[in-house]
């Protein structure tokens, strides 16, 4: 079961392979497991080849399986059939191997599985809610920060409640975490929004606002060219993550300086994102995603020079500073782009 899980995290996900071992052993192939259950749901909603009924009635079917209320093998045995060459092998093969991530979760003591639940309860709930979005967008950023806190922010609410499980010291941190865990989703969630628009368009999807409102009762002229309306959306969305990414770094000032496992698992995933973040900020009309992307060299020198700093909430801080573009500069981008 952990055999297929590390396997299946490692294909799945670059990124979380790299940060979840960091976690204590305690606690880390919990996250992961919950990783894997929500890359399930994602491969749901993400599915080209499903439409939007079919989509919604199997993420309510994969909630009721969480939740001890289905067969996982009934629900992989109709779901993959229905699974074209447009769903990624990996992700193929992980529902078809869904009764192992779901057993592993079924062992897990009710502290840690209630939260799991609830936030997979959620999600399914909130994909569902979103599931017919097009290539037009979503109506504005209420909405585009809605849609985050469903597919990322309750993911922070339910990795803050874990962790409260593991440490007594985080958990009389609890109320102060659970004020900045949904931000901290919201933020990495944004950033992808950004980093992948130019091909999720490509594939019907946009979750960029339609409108965006830059001044009292004021939006988005409906006069502006495409390119010049979607740069727009991505600086003014820029400014909405730039406060999210600041109570992120936070969010880690608040874990114990010596659980150095957790904040690595934290703060590396802190700072790719705040990395691709000054590289949208800098070329906010991208044409592609590879444009954005930092590479393979940028995370293993983003790991090493974080791992040094983990222990010093000053230095994460430098660090911070160091990597992400000034507010000012980031007021001044939006400015121009409304010119």
């Amino acid at each position: 079961m952990l055999e297929f899980q590390t396997y299946a995290l490692s294909r799945v996900s670059r990124t979380f392979a790299l940060t979840i071992p960091q976690l204590p052993e305690e606690i880390r192939f919990v996250i992961g497991n919950v990783y894997l259950l929500c890359r399930i749901a994602d491969t749901i909603e993400d599915s080209p080849d499903l439409d939007i009924q079919t989509k919604r009635r199997f993420l309510s079917r994969f909630a009721r399986v969480v939740a001890h209320n289905e067969s996982a093998d009934s629900f992989a045995e109709d779901l993959v059939p229905k699974l074209s060459d447009g769903t990624n092998s990996d992700e193929r093969d992980l529902v078809v191997n869904t009764r192992l991530v779901v057993d592993f979760h079924r062992q897990l003591p009710s502290a840690k599985s209630a939260p799991i639940d609830r936030c997979i309860k959620i999600m399914c709930q909130g994909m569902s809610e979103f599931v017919s979005t097009g290539s037009d967008g979503l109506q504005d950023v209420a909405q585009v920060e809605r849609y985050c806190y469903f597919v990322a922010g309750v993911v922070g609410e339910m990795i803050t409640e874990v962790l409260c499980t593991y440490s007594v010291e985080i958990a009389a941190r609890r109320d102060e975490l659970l004020t900045l865990a949904t931000e901290f989703g919201l933020g990495l969630q944004l950033i992808n929004i950004l980093k992948d628009h130019r091909e999720d368009i490509l594939h019907g999807k946009c979750w960029l606002p339609r409108t965006i409102s830059y001044g009292p009762a004021e939006a988005l002229p409906s006069s502006m060219q495409e390119a010049e309306s979607t740069e727009l959306k991505v600086v003014h969305l820029l400014g909405v993550v730039r406060g999210c990414l600041e109570k992120s770094l936070r969010y880690i000032h608040v874990i114990p300086s010596h659980e150095t496992g957790i904040r690595r698992f934290l703060a590396w995933t802190l700072a790719f994102a705040c990395l691709t973040y000054r590289r949208i900020h800098s070329n906010p009309n991208f044409r592609n995603g590879s444009e954005v992307k930092i590479s393979r060299g940028q995370v293993y020198s983003l790991v090493a020079a974080v791992s040094v700093a983990i222990r010093s909430n000053w230095a994460l801080r430098w660090m911070f500073n160091r990597a992400m573009p000034s507010k000012s500069a980031v007021e001044t981008r939006i400015h121009q782009s409304h010119k």
